[in-house]
């Protein structure tokens, strides 16, 4: 007889169904102070290897209990104490605690060797105690290697919690409550207050509801608006950023996003109502709509049968056939959004009882609201995370963000950074022409580094990568790609040759440490790949006048090349201005299709080299460039994108990028060399170059046809200023590849409106690169 079928659920962040996990993480610089009982068990991690950690441990008496971890013999270390003294989110208990003591007890490093990635150690506690953890916070020369790297914390409690604890406030708080499941509660909140609407274990909504409060007190009903927020944004939801508003039925902003942890909303649906409830054979079910209605009844708002609400949290799409659909929402434990009120408003927030439906993760939870003070201030974030389980990681500001946001607000968030769009005074089409005839600077502080040292780092190199890697001389960098087994990109990238067991990966994607971290661990090679995006800043100096305008900056020592000598694809290590400058290693490379360099720098430094490039760059008519210029410039030089040219689907073949996987002259075996051999014998699809005949545009996505049949799909598109021309980058079927083949874009639904295209190579702006290699 068969055993039933029960479902197989992957959830590796979900709270209800693991209530005794707890994952977080300990990045440099910052303390963990951590509560635990007699029987849990605190797992500490060494992410990336060779990373020390400090620890202190007490019991409640505040005597020292490191004993009883068996970590009493390590070497005492006491920097710990420093940092605890500025720490200002301790909890009130262990607050109270070490005030008690005079001196502290000592603390001791957590291990006294060197450890390789991945090592665990697991401590138990006897007894209730307290763990504070530490990892110092070093300044690392951007030509150094020795980094200081995150460890992950597994806390494993012996007896399962009911919900977890609720994240710390984020500043000054005037007000706080917890919603349970089918509540709801109106509250006050005067303008520049700010709210936070907290999903303490994860996948639950909470709908929002708000209204002028002034207009209340004069007998108007003004209410926060879906449809006109959508319309005025162009957005389905706000996001932190410039589409943040939240319009009421006026057109007038009621709220701004400032931080959403979580990305995914809706505006669309009503809050739950009792006739959905009804339809559904559950008559007499809790609802939203009800309960808002009842909360606002003091206020004299009349009731709804539904009301048109923002649906925190709640995860709802339009699919390709016109349906709306749901699934569980994508909110994890301690996920919030925090928004600023622009007027004196009246706010009604819900924590929805339906758990008849995947809405809620079919297990309804708490909401928790805050409430802080106008005179606090939050920088507009988002979060991303590594792996599903990872800790946010909000969006960052480079080192250079001061000196661009004088020069614009338009910023988009590209991959957990704040980017600028484009400049105030000067445009898109100013900054493009500025980068072709002159010099143009732009922040790639965005771009992800990872150290790679060690006696095995070659081989780990040579292996993952498709280029041939022993061929890299000493201050030689390569384009690579970076593929998985069935040969599909895992991402593409530049690698600098630093020392013979020294490489800097630079890259998109922050798995791809992880990805390195994996196939170092099962061929059993000793080598480190250590994280050092946070670490290294990094400007993008293109055009023709780039040299001549480097040369005034960089200085190098005798032993390293200067600018004027550096070779495409190469690196040299200077400093600025003089001998004692900030150090800089500079690489010629770019992404424009033009003379360009690239200087590396520590964060700290950032300020100084902005200052002396912008200076000295004025007589030679240097702009800022943003992402839309750069996108006019990569796709005219025929330069590929993530998620547009290839993706884990896309070969480097039919991304355009082949010349980087050298099947014959490499001998050694790579990860996807054989799944690459077949696709490069038996290729389906190509990357072409389009000329759209006249002057509609094409965009990412478009379908290109011939006849009925699609044949291909546009991956990037712009207006092109230097040919006068709408050119497209595509992936087309190899039998339409010929130059010159006549084919036709489809609009609308690809049928009803065709544009004229004509196939061409891919590379639109100076073929034979001699610019770049000028």
């Amino acid at each position: 007889m068969k055993k039933p079928l029960a479902t197989q659920l992957h959830e590796p962040a979900l709270f209800a169904r693991s209530t005794r996990v707890h994952t977080q993480s300990l990045v440099p610089g910052k303390t963990r102070i951590l509560l635990l009982e007699a029987g849990d068990q605190l797992t500490v991690v060494n992410v990336e290897g060779n990373q020390q950690a400090e620890i202190l441990a007490l019991n409640e008496q505040g005597l020292c209990a490191l004993e009883s971890l068996g970590l009493s013999n390590n070497t005492p270390n006491n920097t710990l104490h420093q940092s605890l003294s500025t720490h200002t989110d301790c909890p009130d208990a262990f607050k109270t605690l070490i005030q008690q003591l005079n001196p502290l007890p000592c603390s001791v490093n957590l291990w006294d060797e060197a450890l390789p990635a991945g090592y665990r150690l697991t401590l138990i506690a006897s007894d209730k105690m307290w763990i504070v953890l530490s990892i110092p916070d070093c300044k690392t020369p951007v030509d150094s290697q020795a980094r200081s790297s995150e460890l992950e914390l597994i806390l494993t409690r012996l007896d399962a919690q009911a919900l977890p604890t609720l994240p710390s406030p984020l500043g000054e708080v005037v007000n706080e409550f917890t919603l349970h499941p089918g509540t709801a509660r109106a509250y006050p909140v005067k303008a520049g207050e700010y709210i936070q609407v907290i999903d303490v274990a994860g996948r639950q909504c909470s709908d929002f509801v708000a209204f002028d409060f002034t207009a209340l007190n004069q007998g108007q009903c003004v209410e926060l608006d879906p449809t006109v927020t959508r319309t005025l944004n162009g957005h389905a939801y706000p996001g932190p950023g410039l589409f943040s508003k939240f319009f009421d039925q006026q057109m007038q902003p009621m709220l701004e996003v400032i931080q959403d942890t979580v990305g995914r909303h809706d505006s669309f649906a009503l809050a739950c109502t009792a006739r959905y409830y009804e339809s559904m054979g559950y008559m007499g079910h809790d609802n939203c709509s009800d309960n808002i209605n009842h909360a606002l009844q003091p206020f004299g708002i009349p009731s709804k049968p539904g009301w048109p609400a923002i649906n925190f949290f709640f995860n709802t799409q339009i699919n390709e056939h016109q349906q709306m659909t749901l699934d569980e929402p994508w909110s994890r434990p301690g996920d919030y959004v925090l928004l600023r009120a622009l007027k004196d408003l009246l706010c009604v927030s819900t924590s929805c009882p339906d758990d008849i439906d995947p809405a809620n993760g079919w297990m309804p939870t708490d909401i928790h609201i805050r409430l802080y003070s106008a005179q606090e201030h939050f920088s507009p974030a988002m979060s991303t995370r590594t792996l599903p389980n990872s800790e946010p990681v909000l969006t960052r500001k480079s080192g250079f963000y001061p000196h661009l946001s004088a020069l614009t607000q338009h910023f988009t968030e590209y991959r957990g950074w704040w980017l600028p769009t484009h400049f105030n005074g000067y445009g898109s089409l100013q900054e493009y022409y500025g980068c072709r005839e002159r010099v143009a600077v732009m922040d790639l502080s965005a771009l992800r580094k990872f150290d790679i040292l060690g006696p095995d780092a070659e081989a780990l190199l040579n292996y993952c990568l498709t280029r041939d890697i022993r061929k890299l001389a000493v201050g030689q960098v390569v384009y690579s790609a970076m593929c998985y087994e069935h040969g599909g990109m895992l991402d593409d990238g530049t690698l600098l040759r630093l020392g013979p067991d020294n490489f800097r990966w630079i890259c998109g994607e922050d798995y791809a440490s992880i990805w390195l971290r994996e196939q170092a661990a099962k061929l059993n090679m000793k080598v480190w790949i250590k994280s050092a995006t946070d670490q290294i800043h990094n400007l993008a100096v293109q055009g023709p006048l780039s040299r001549e305008l480097l040369t005034q900056l960089i200085w190098t020592p005798a032993t390293q090349p200067s600018v004027t000598e550096l070779g495409w694809f190469r690196l040299t290590i200077g400093r600025l201005n003089d001998y004692n400058g900030c150090p800089l290693m500079v690489t010629r490379t770019g992404y424009t299709g033009e003379l360009g360099y690239e200087i590396w720098c520590h964060p700290d430094d950032a300020t100084a080299l902005w200052t002396q490039l912008w200076e000295k760059g004025k007589h030679l008519g240097l702009v800022p460039l943003g992402l839309e210029a750069l996108d006019m410039l990569r796709i005219e030089a025929g330069l590929v994108f993530a998620g547009y040219e290839f993706c884990d689907q896309t070969d480097p073949f039919t991304a355009g990028i082949g010349f980087c996987v050298p099947l014959k002259s490499k001998q050694d075996e790579f990860i996807g060399r054989e799944a690459l051999l077949a696709r490069q014998a038996h290729p389906q699809h190509k990357l072409m170059g389009l000329r759209i005949l006249g002057n509609e545009t094409a965009h990412h996505g478009d379908r290109v046809y011939q006849g009925r049949a699609q044949v291909g799909i546009v991956t990037s598109a712009t207006r092109s200023p230097i040919t006068g021309q709408n050119i497209a980058l595509c992936r087309l079927d190899v039998r339409y590849c010929t130059l010159g083949t006549p084919l036709q874009l489809g609009k609308l639904d690809g049928h009803q409106k065709r544009l004229e295209v004509e196939v061409c190579a891919p590379i639109f702006y100076d073929p034979d690169k001699t610019r770049v290699r000028s």
